[in-house]
């Protein structure tokens, strides 16, 4: 009796690689959330399925993005903020 597989993962791909229009900028937070957990870890490659250069330039902007204080270090810092408004 043969088994089938019971569903084909979809393709990952490259949303930069695929859009490049799309800019990977520390400037544009609302694209860099998507990479990033609600507890503000950086996804994985293997997860997202962006492409090893972009996601190095990822990971990068995203630093930078948490240096200029537009994306949150951890989920505790934005209850704190959200607590003091």
């Amino acid at each position: 009796m043969a088994f089938k597989k019971k569903f084909t993962p979809k393709k990952k791909f490259c949303r930069f690689c695929a859009n490049k229009n799309l800019p990977v900028d520390y400037k544009r937070p609302d694209i860099l959330k998507d990479f990033v957990t609600d507890r503000g870890k950086i996804i994985a490659r293997r997860i997202t399925g962006t492409c090893a250069k972009c996601q190095r330039k990822l990971t990068l902007e995203i630093k930078r993005a948490r240096q200029m204080a537009m994306l949150y270090y951890t989920a505790t810092h934005s209850a704190d903020l959200l607590k003091k408004m």
